[in-house]
């Protein structure tokens, strides 16, 4: 019902009166009826509703008394509609609803219709005081996270404890945390055991079990454990910090289809000032009606012809949507991205980060069946011990899981081979482990290029281990399926929606990965321009295409899709940036209720127009051809206003 900058400054003001207050994070989409009449809006807008009441039931025996007491609610109840409408006029020279309604009631009272404009006043205030809940709570539930930014840590210097700000802490330095408390930084636990609520991160409320090697979160709470935990990342870099840049970059972007009703309600409150003019003046001249009954009309058709229901069809049920996915981790960057989500025709996915974890593991160790397996393993692992490379650790990680009491060998001569992998000389003898394609330059056995096309058949990458010219064994590498993928693409395409993966991968692999997974098309051996490429002829041949993805190389890509869509866990600065939606907690499988629910919202946007418009219609028709009574037009025209608002909030749940 309101403008757009009264939404906005309503919206400000929520979240300037509740900065600083703990959000919960079990909270679930009902209406707060405390937080409701917290508001100062709501309350003005019942207390003209009393007053108005009031002057009603005494207005046969003291008629000055309840003129006084209309006045002070015409007072009460309108301020702000009059305040937000002669804003609109001289800001924007421009004329809205709120103007309409102050014009209405004011018109009404002219002509001795005291109660029927008071009961305006009061209907229209309570719709819109509704709206502004609507807002609060979908500010709330993104800017909650803001109140658990953490202030101060407790750093540990030599043994002794110091309280210092986070911006103070560095990365390596330890802190401690204490039961209950907020965790100030991105770190790893070094030592001590505690369940903690990450729902501020992830939108989970089960605690997770934390304890020596595990990551943790800054703005998450501490259970009743104590945990010593290592800085690992910067105070700008944590995930919070993330959180926090894409709330406050978080304007809310209109969607197309408010910015045609704010259009509309411009041209459209024209048309009515012009109409209800016509209907004073032409009336009694063409059709001999008093100047008071033409009055009447022209104030009945003010008030049932005003697009109050049709203005607030949008933008509550917008707001809910995205209060109702803020709650589960998943962050919107404006409501034009809830709107043109329900449209999606195809998702397309980034393979490694993604619809993988990210980090390969050793699926295939073959070693020769001269040599002892945990001797090999242990020869690699040490030969790869320094090495940054992320087959380079899996190999070591493979190695501590299966050789017992591991203890690695010294090397020397360690020399990194660009482009094909390491070698060094260990108890004076030179191994070398890299890529498997130099068994095609030397003389070997056929039953290791044997082991190396089945192996590659499946989708793995494969290294060779060789000492001298000779090959001691094979290992093969592959990227680890994320738990819940192939339930993501599954539900996607339950939803009617084509899954297409884009990846730099080989072509096999890739198709091996995309087979698991069960998407619709694989595209492989991709650099980051041709990702952009297959967006765009993706597009061209069905419409509306959602890219999801987590690194730099993915930026252009989310950039050029309908919808972009980032993984927070994990994702880089510059997807988090370009990206449209974010997955705080890479919960990739809530990507197809996201849809659903942005489809159900453009349904109930469409039930609100067509029912604003059917009731407006049937008003106004009613008033120049029936008899319709000045209350009758206020119920029926604001009642359809606060109908539509609640059916917006339908989508809290």
């Amino acid at each position: 019902m309101e403008n757009a900058q009264r939404a906005s400054s309503r919206m400000d003001l929520a979240q300037a009166q509740n900065k600083g207050n703990t959000p919960n994070p079990h909270r679930k989409g009902k209406f707060d009826l405390r937080s409701m009449l917290s508001n100062k809006e709501m309350l003005a807008a019942l207390g003209s509703g009393v007053l108005t009441l009031i002057a009603w039931s005494v207005g046969h025996s003291y008629e000055y008394l309840s003129i006084l007491l209309y006045v002070t609610a015409y007072a009460l109840g309108g301020w702000i509609t009059a305040r937000e409408g002669i804003k609109t006029l001289i800001q924007e020279r421009d004329l809205d609803v709120n103007l309409l309604m102050i014009a209405a009631a004011m018109g009404a009272a002219s002509i001795g219709y005291w109660n029927e404009g008071a009961l305006l006043i009061f209907i229209f205030a309570f719709s819109g005081a509704l709206e502004s809940y609507t807002m609060e709570r979908s500010k709330k539930d993104i800017s909650s996270l803001l109140a658990l930014k953490p202030e101060t840590a407790l750093r540990i210097d030599n043994g002794e404890m110091k309280k210092v700000t986070i911006d103070q802490l560095q990365i390596g330095d330890l802190f401690l945390v204490k039961p209950g408390e907020l965790i100030p930084a991105d770190g790893r636990v070094e030592r001590g055991y505690s369940a903690v609520n990450q729902a501020s991160i992830t939108g989970e409320p089960i605690p997770v079990d934390k304890t020596a090697g595990d990551d943790v979160f800054a703005g998450t709470i501490n259970g009743e454990g104590v945990l010593y935990v290592e800085v690992t990342k910067s105070a700008e870099s944590t995930v919070f910090a993330k959180i926090i840049k894409l709330v406050e970059e978080a304007e809310s972007e209109v969607p197309n289809s408010q910015r045609f009703i704010k259009r509309f309600e411009s041209i459209y409150a024209r048309v009515v000032v012009v109409v209800t003019l016509a209907v004073i003046v032409l009336l009694p001249l063409v059709l001999g009606w008093t100047w008071e009954n033409s009055f009447y009309k022209a104030m009945v058709f003010l008030v049932v012809a005003s697009p109050c229901a049709l203005v607030s069809s949008i933008m509550p049920a917008m707001l809910s949507a995205i209060s109702n996915r803020a709650r589960k981790g998943i962050l919107f960057k404006g409501g034009a991205h809830v709107e043109n989500l329900a449209l999606t025709s195809v998702v397309a996915f980034d393979k490694t980060g993604t619809l993988t974890l990210g980090t390969p593991q050793v699926t295939d160790f073959i070693v020769d069946e001269t040599y002892d397996r945990d001797e090999l393993l242990t020869i690699c692992a040490s030969v790869e011990q320094l090495s940054e490379h992320p087959l380079a650790k899996a190999i070591v990680l493979k190695a501590k899981e299966e050789v017992r009491g591991l203890m690695l060998k010294e090397v020397e001569a360690v020399q990194s081979i660009t482009g094909w992998g390491m070698s060094a000389e260990v108890e004076g003898s030179l191994w070398k482990i890299g890529k498997s394609n130099v068994l095609d330059k030397v003389t070997v056995e056929s039953m290791w290029l044997e082991h190396r096309s089945n192996l590659m058949n499946q989708g793995k990458t494969v290294s060779v281990i060789m000492n001298g010219t000779r090959v001691f064994g094979l290992v093969a590498f592959q990227d680890t399926i994320r738990p819940k993928a192939a339930l993501a693409v599954k539900s996607l395409q339950a939803l009617g929606i084509q899954v297409a993966m884009l990846t730099g991968d080989h072509e096999d692999t890739a198709q091996v990965i995309g087979k698991q997974i069960g998407v619709d098309f694989v595209y492989a051996d991709l650099q980051p321009e041709a990702k952009v490429t297959h967006i765009k002829q993706l597009r061209e041949k069905f419409g509306h295409v959602v890219m999801v993805g987590d690194g730099v190389n993915d930026a252009p890509a989310l950039a050029t899709a309908t919808v972009g869509i980032g993984m927070g866990m994990n994702g880089s600065g510059t997807a988090l940036e370009v990206a449209d939606v974010v997955l705080m907690n890479d919960n990739i499988e809530e990507i197809a209720s996201t849809i659903k629910l942005a489809r159900r919202a453009q349904r109930i946007i469409k039930q609100n127009m067509v029912f604003a418009i059917s009731v407006i219609s049937l008003l106004i028709i009613s008033n120049f051809f029936g008899d319709i009574a000045l209350p009758f037009g206020v119920i029926g025209h604001e009642g359809s206003t606060i109908l539509v608002i609640l059916n917006g909030l339908r989508l809290l749940k």
